[in-house]
């Protein structure tokens, strides 16, 4: 492991605080290091593992589609791009998809998306958005700077420009900011890096209701909380609304970088056009080979169904926790999405965590965040629940 993390020192950029562990392997919701050390996964990889490592059904249909062809670009089509893009579209309830690499390139195609069909509506550029405070939407500029917390974006000024800040879940201040020129709304449905805070219904139902009065395009960031995470496929569905784009990431890929944003066709058909646009590896056939079929897992598996059955005893298992020890502030979330808030930073218990071998990580200073596969099982949750327990007693 020093070897490694000498080399990775060396010779890797420094923009993460790495923690001094060697991932080799994995094996369902099991993590090894290069010491054979084993890992319970109640991280996966940020919201990403949602179908668990070595899945062999998985791993074959990648196999197969290297066997064929990884890249086309484009110019061309492509049969898994065309078959996974009629499948996203039919679970996202959307006409359109676009694919990307990532979930922050997904925020910029959304953001494009929106200022071109205000564009086109009165030939002006000097259009708003409205994004959320303590939202995170990624480090490329047009992500950061719909990114609601002033730290990540303070080096990096002065972004695209035009964007307002809301607060999260109070309507009278997203009304505050709308004008003739707000183009757009865009929040994470529930927010993650900002701490784990699901929308309030009478807020998400209230900013849709706006929106569809003034013409304003609603964006809903699903890269975390979406793909059956919080107990529905997308997490707006709870909510009963519907957005005019959405962005899709982490767990819609089980590993393989792949991210999108897809809109309605009334968006579609009066937006973006050819040369708007583009990508050179989005949509090829090799990521999207693992979007079709972690789509056809979804629906043989019924892993939504899944996460909503089991969601009770996580949330069992944390508010135990919270009971027993007065230094957690609040339990929240939304299915496998949680979260523990302590009157304290948290590092050190997650580095007692993974002592005890458990991996979880943290929504901001002071938060843990618990998102595990979506494949886990009862016995894990107790299993998290006890080495949990292990590492809050002695941090």
């Amino acid at each position: 492991m020093k070897d490694y993390k000498k080399l990775g020192d060396e010779y890797i950029l420094h923009t993460y605080n790495r923690y001094p562990i060697v991932l080799e392997r994995g094996e369902g919701v099991k993590l090894y290091d290069d010491k054979g050390k084993e890992y319970l996964d109640f991280a996966a990889g940020i919201a990403v593992y949602a179908l668990g490592y070595g899945n062999k059904e998985f791993n074959d249909a990648l196999k197969a589609q290297i066997d064929k062809i990884m890249h086309t670009s484009n110019l061309y089509y492509n049969e898994p791009a065309c078959e996974a893009a009629k499948e996203l579209c039919d679970v996202a309830k959307m006409d359109r998809v676009f694919f990307t690499n990532s979930g922050t390139e997904a925020i910029e195609g959304a953001i494009k998306t929106a200022r071109k069909y205000a564009y086109l509506k009165d030939g002006s550029t000097d259009h708003n958005i409205i994004a959320m405070e303590s939202s995170f939407h990624g480090r490329s500029m047009g992500a950061l700077s719909v990114t609601g917390n002033a730290h990540y974006r303070e080096a990096f000024e002065p972004g695209i420009g035009n964007v307002k800040f809301a607060t999260y879940n109070d309507l009278g201040s997203v009304e505050r900011l709308t004008d003739e020129k707000t183009c757009a709304v865009i929040m994470e449905t529930v927010q993650g890096e900002g701490g784990i805070h699901p929308a309030e219904e009478e807020f998400i139902r209230g900013v849709k209701k706006l929106c569809d009065e003034k013409g304003i395009l609603l964006i809903l960031d699903e890269i975390q909380c979406g793909m059956g995470r919080t107990g529905y496929m997308f997490a707006w569905e709870k909510y009963g609304v519907k957005p005019d784009v959405v962005t899709i990431a982490k767990a819609l890929g089980n590993g393989v970088p792949v991210g999108a944003f897809a809109m309605t066709s009334e968006v579609a058909d009066a937006s973006l056009v050819p040369g708007d646009h583009g990508t050179t590896y989005g949509g090829n056939p090799f990521a999207c080979a693992a979007v079709r079929e972690v789509l056809r897992q979804y629906e043989k598996r019924d892993i939504v169904s899944h996460v909503r059955e089991l969601t009770p005893a996580l949330e069992e298992a944390l508010d135990s926790l919270k009971d027993k020890y007065d230094f957690i502030k609040d339990r929240r979330g939304a299915g496998f999405m949680q979260a523990l808030e302590l009157d304290r930073p948290c590092a050190k218990v997650i580095s007692r965590a993974q002592e005890n071998g458990l991996l979880v990580i943290s929504a901001g200073a002071d938060t843990i965040r618990i998102v595990p596969p979506l494949i886990i099982s009862k016995g894990d949750i107790s299993d998290m629940r006890d080495r949990l327990d292990k590492a809050l007693s002695e941090s």
